[in-house]
């Protein structure tokens, strides 16, 4: 029965439906970034009480691999209110460099493997994780030594001292990540993916 308004073709109905989900699309953006930085605070808070277990490289990892960009603002957002819960220290100058870059060394490797590679999805983001989080010791070490008492003045050997001191946290660290990627990575990029294809793009 017609009710008197214009007739719209289906191929009208589905241009005017991607428009509307065209408008959306930043804000769901916006709402997928605020969502997944308050993921990496929770899951950071959450085994704050541990040194040096975390959760935060796998997610930085998952977020960059899945979400790309958008997760790479989420991981800028982590930091600064983590720097906002603890003070803004010299920390906080490998923070910005370490967890970003995690994010973005697994968008880059998002664009060589795929979700059914299984060997490779074991063995590479693993692999990475374990360089990535080795540095972040080193990267540390460095940034407190330097900016704390120079970088002049008998520098290897503070740095030497610093770093051997920190060695327990940083081996408990990297196992952490040698363990939980392997199990975890492989399974959790391909929901995140196909969620993201389901409900976000």
């Amino acid at each position: 029965m017609d009710n008197g308004g214009p007739s719209v073709s289906p191929d009208e109905a589905r241009k005017r439906a991607e428009n509307r989900a065209r408008r959306r699309f930043p804000l769901r953006k916006l709402a997928l970034a605020g969502v997944y930085a308050a993921l990496l605070i929770g899951g950071k808070e959450a085994l704050a009480a541990l040194p040096n277990i975390e959760v935060v490289t796998l997610l930085c990892a998952l977020g960059g691999f899945a979400f790309g960009s958008v997760a790479f603002v989420s991981v800028c957002a982590f930091v600064t209110v983590e720097g906002a819960i603890y003070g803004f220290g010299s920390w906080i100058v490998s923070y910005y460099i370490h967890w970003p870059l995690v994010c973005l060394t697994f968008m880059l490797l998002a664009r060589v493997l795929r979700t059914d590679m299984r060997a490779r999805m074991i063995l590479i983001p693993t692999a990475a994780a374990f360089l990535l989080t080795s540095l972040f010791s080193v990267l540390t070490a460095l940034v407190d030594v330097g900016l704390l008492t120079g970088f002049f003045e008998n520098f290897p050997v503070r740095f030497a001292i610093y770093y051997m001191r920190g060695v327990p946290f940083y081996i408990a660290q990297t196992a952490t990540n040698l363990i939980v990627f392997p199990l975890l990575f492989p399974l959790l990029a391909k929901t995140l993916i196909f969620l993201k294809k389901r409900y976000y793009l």
